[in-house]
């Protein structure tokens, strides 16, 4: 077979077959439909947002600058493997090549991992702006809200190049056969007829910075957000301050959430099908929920979309406030 070709007296894998959606041969067509709509949606919703915020002055705010941030992220994040599940749906075979197979890897938790720290970041923007609103525009300078951003990105990009990197060093020997639509770390550590131990120790390592880090800030973030908006007087005044947080709490909710159960499954005691289904929530769902999200909960990029979509620029003097 050309997908496992001899070394020395040990079988290397050069091809991978694709096991996802194996079992329901009769259901391709309609999953290629679902899944074409999806990343449809996802590539509109996540331009416009874009596009929004470009072209609006109003919205050349710090939160927003993230949000940019986080569109492009999952623009990224879903093309990196709804594309070559489309186009799988119509092979009898489903394959990918190793060096794809790699290469989708490293994009996948680059990106994965980048967003994860974003939120992280945004939730300190909300925090500054919700307990410290006076002294905003000094600790969330363009300077200090680049920075963030950039980290985020140097953060996952790191991240990866280590996973990948060390994932290189595996002897990967038959079965070729990974169960799941995508590659990704666990999958091929499974796959691994060499010592594991230090790819697993990283793993963990990762998963408690990348992670659980930005997670729990965004938790800590949250509890004094909530707790200063409490102390506000007027429920009108607590109801403006908290539509500030609602969009991204949201998305924080829905990322970590379906990432906890991607990642953190028991070794036994569920099925493909439930693996298959939360890694579609997390990949493929949750990028297309995002700009939905911000354009039901948030007032101005609302109001940004209308007026891109009617076809002119929301004027510079617009009475909706940045802050509000």
């Amino acid at each position: 077979m050309k997908d496992i070709k001899k070394k020395g007296n040990q079988t290397v894998v050069t091809e991978f077959i694709f096991l996802g959606f194996s079992n329901h041969p009769e259901l391709q067509g309609l999953l290629f439909l679902v899944f074409l709509v999806i990343y449809l949606a996802t590539l509109l919703g996540n331009l416009l947002i874009l596009t929004a915020i470009r072209i609006n002055p109003v919205l050349h705010t710090p939160m927003y600058y993230f949000l940019s941030n986080l569109s492009f992220l999952d623009i990224c994040y879903t093309s990196t493997t709804v594309p070559i599940m489309l186009v799988n749906f119509f092979r009898e075979k489903k394959t990918i090549t190793y060096e794809g197979c790699l290469s989708q890897v490293f994009f996948l938790v680059t990106f994965a991992g980048s967003e994860g720290v974003l939120l992280g970041a945004m939730a300190y923007d909300r925090f500054i702006a919700i307990c410290y609103p006076l002294r905003y525009p000094v600790l969330m300078s363009k300077q200090v809200y680049a920075y963030l951003a950039a980290g985020s990105w140097l953060s996952g990009l790191v991240n990866s190049l280590t996973h990948t990197g060390l994932t290189t060093t595996l002897t990967l020997c038959g079965p070729n056969q990974i169960s799941h639509f995508l590659c990704d770390i666990p999958l091929l550590l499974k796959l691994s007829c060499s010592d594991t131990s230090v790819n697993e120790f990283i793993l963990y390592v990762s998963s408690a910075t990348i992670g659980l880090s930005p997670c729990l800030f965004t938790a800590v973030s949250y509890i004094l957000i909530i707790s200063a908006i409490l102390k506000i007087q007027s429920s009108q005044g607590r109801k403006k301050a908290f539509s500030t947080c609602a969009s991204h709490l949201t998305v924080v909710v829905i990322f970590f959430g379906t990432a906890n159960f991607n990642y953190d499954q028991p070794t036994s005691g569920y099925s493909l099908n439930v693996d298959i289904l939360v890694s579609v929530l997390f990949c493929i769902v949750t990028p297309m929920l995002n700009p939905i999200i911000y354009s039901l909960r948030n007032k101005e990029v609302k109001v940004a979309l209308r007026k891109l979509c009617e076809g002119y620029i929301l004027p510079s003097d617009s009475s909706v406030q940045i802050h509000s």
